[in-house]
Protein backbone atom coordinates (compact mmCIF):
# COMPACT_ATOMS: atom_id res chain seq x y z
CA UNK A 1 0.00 0.00 0.00
CA UNK A 2 1.79 3.58 -0.81
CA UNK A 3 2.38 6.15 2.05
CA UNK A 4 -0.48 7.90 2.77
CA UNK A 5 -0.93 11.43 2.24
CA UNK A 6 -1.02 14.61 4.88
CA UNK A 7 -3.20 16.84 4.70
CA UNK A 8 -3.86 20.21 6.62
CA UNK A 9 -7.33 21.85 7.02
CA UNK A 10 -7.75 25.32 8.31
CA UNK A 11 -11.34 25.58 9.76
CA UNK A 12 -13.48 28.27 10.52
CA UNK A 13 -16.33 27.27 13.05
CA UNK A 14 -18.97 28.44 15.09
CA UNK A 15 -18.43 26.51 18.69
CA UNK A 16 -21.96 27.43 20.35
CA UNK A 17 -23.38 23.95 20.17
CA UNK A 18 -20.30 22.04 20.91
CA UNK A 19 -18.28 20.34 24.10
CA UNK A 20 -14.84 21.92 22.24
CA UNK A 21 -12.32 20.81 20.22
CA UNK A 22 -11.62 17.60 21.55
CA UNK A 23 -13.66 14.59 21.19
CA UNK A 24 -15.41 13.76 24.48
CA UNK A 25 -17.25 10.80 26.02
CA UNK A 26 -20.16 12.83 27.05
CA UNK A 27 -20.60 15.51 24.35
CA UNK A 28 -20.45 16.46 20.68
CA UNK A 29 -17.06 18.29 19.40
CA UNK A 30 -15.77 19.16 16.61
CA UNK A 31 -13.06 17.06 16.10
CA UNK A 32 -15.48 13.90 16.29
CA UNK A 33 -17.82 15.45 13.45
CA UNK A 34 -15.19 16.60 11.30
CA UNK A 35 -13.58 12.40 11.88
CA UNK A 36 -17.16 11.52 11.45
CA UNK A 37 -17.15 12.90 7.84
CA UNK A 38 -13.51 11.86 6.65
CA UNK A 39 -14.92 9.01 7.48
CA UNK A 40 -17.48 9.40 4.84
CA UNK A 41 -15.47 10.59 2.10
CA UNK A 42 -12.14 8.40 2.77
CA UNK A 43 -13.99 5.29 3.26
CA UNK A 44 -11.43 4.41 6.24
CA UNK A 45 -10.87 5.87 9.79
CA UNK A 46 -9.32 8.80 10.47
CA UNK A 47 -7.62 10.90 13.12
CA UNK A 48 -7.46 14.45 12.95
CA UNK A 49 -4.77 16.42 14.90
CA UNK A 50 -5.62 19.88 15.63
CA UNK A 51 -3.09 23.16 16.57
CA UNK A 52 -4.49 23.22 19.83
CA UNK A 53 -8.09 22.45 21.64
CA UNK A 54 -10.78 25.41 22.35
CA UNK A 55 -13.53 25.02 25.56
CA UNK A 56 -17.03 24.73 25.11
CA UNK A 57 -18.74 26.74 23.15
CA UNK A 58 -15.33 28.76 21.73
CA UNK A 59 -15.37 29.46 18.16
CA UNK A 60 -12.48 29.94 15.65
CA UNK A 61 -11.54 31.43 12.68
CA UNK A 62 -8.39 29.97 11.36
CA UNK A 63 -8.52 26.41 13.53
CA UNK A 64 -5.65 24.20 11.98
CA UNK A 65 -5.29 20.50 11.67
CA UNK A 66 -3.96 17.77 9.95
CA UNK A 67 -4.96 13.75 9.29
CA UNK A 68 -3.35 11.18 7.00
CA UNK A 69 -5.13 9.43 4.86
CA UNK A 70 -4.61 6.59 1.89
CA UNK A 71 -7.74 7.93 -0.40
CA UNK A 72 -6.90 9.09 -3.21
CA UNK A 73 -8.98 12.43 -3.14
CA UNK A 74 -6.98 15.19 -3.17
CA UNK A 75 -7.28 18.42 -1.22
CA UNK A 76 -9.81 20.48 -3.20
CA UNK A 77 -12.19 17.47 -3.17
CA UNK A 78 -12.10 16.90 0.44
CA UNK A 79 -12.49 20.43 1.07
CA UNK A 80 -15.71 20.78 -1.55
CA UNK A 81 -16.68 17.57 0.07
CA UNK A 82 -16.58 18.00 3.65
CA UNK A 83 -18.43 21.45 3.07
CA UNK A 84 -21.19 19.92 1.55
CA UNK A 85 -21.19 17.01 4.32
CA UNK A 86 -20.51 19.19 7.78
CA UNK A 87 -23.21 21.22 9.65
CA UNK A 88 -23.30 24.43 8.65
CA UNK A 89 -21.23 25.52 12.23
CA UNK A 90 -17.90 24.22 10.62
CA UNK A 91 -16.49 25.28 7.48
CA UNK A 92 -13.03 24.38 5.81
CA UNK A 93 -11.67 26.97 4.79
CA UNK A 94 -8.73 25.53 3.07
CA UNK A 95 -6.82 22.09 2.35
CA UNK A 96 -3.83 21.33 0.99
CA UNK A 97 -0.64 19.04 1.29
CA UNK A 98 1.57 19.11 3.35
CA UNK A 99 4.74 16.89 4.03
CA UNK A 100 4.92 14.23 5.90
CA UNK A 101 6.83 15.65 9.10
CA UNK A 102 4.32 18.47 9.48
CA UNK A 103 1.96 18.50 12.69
CA UNK A 104 -0.60 21.01 13.58
CA UNK A 105 0.56 21.14 16.78
CA UNK A 106 4.33 21.12 16.67
CA UNK A 107 5.03 23.43 13.67
CA UNK A 108 2.21 25.92 15.02
CA UNK A 109 3.97 29.32 14.38
CA UNK A 110 1.60 31.67 16.45
CA UNK A 111 -1.55 31.42 18.16
CA UNK A 112 -3.74 34.51 18.22
CA UNK A 113 -7.10 34.58 21.00
CA UNK A 114 -9.49 37.23 20.87
CA UNK A 115 -12.31 38.00 23.36
CA UNK A 116 -14.81 40.40 22.95
CA UNK A 117 -16.69 42.12 25.78
CA UNK A 118 -19.79 44.77 25.22
CA UNK A 119 -19.41 47.02 27.87
CA UNK A 120 -22.86 48.66 27.71
CA UNK A 121 -25.54 48.43 30.04
CA UNK A 122 -28.29 46.30 27.35
CA UNK A 123 -26.67 43.24 25.55
CA UNK A 124 -26.93 42.91 22.04
CA UNK A 125 -29.14 39.67 20.69
CA UNK A 126 -27.60 39.58 17.47
CA UNK A 127 -23.82 39.37 19.03
CA UNK A 128 -25.05 37.05 22.52
CA UNK A 129 -22.84 34.39 21.10
CA UNK A 130 -19.50 36.56 19.72
CA UNK A 131 -19.34 38.79 23.09
CA UNK A 132 -19.50 38.46 27.05
CA UNK A 133 -22.03 41.31 28.29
Amino acid sequence: MADPQKIKLTLAYDGTRYHGWQLQKNGLTIQEVLEDKLRVMTREPVRVFGSGRTDAGVHALGQVCHFESHSRLGPEALQNGLNGLLPDDIHVVRAERVPAGFHARYDARSKVYEYRILNRPEPDVFLRRYTWH
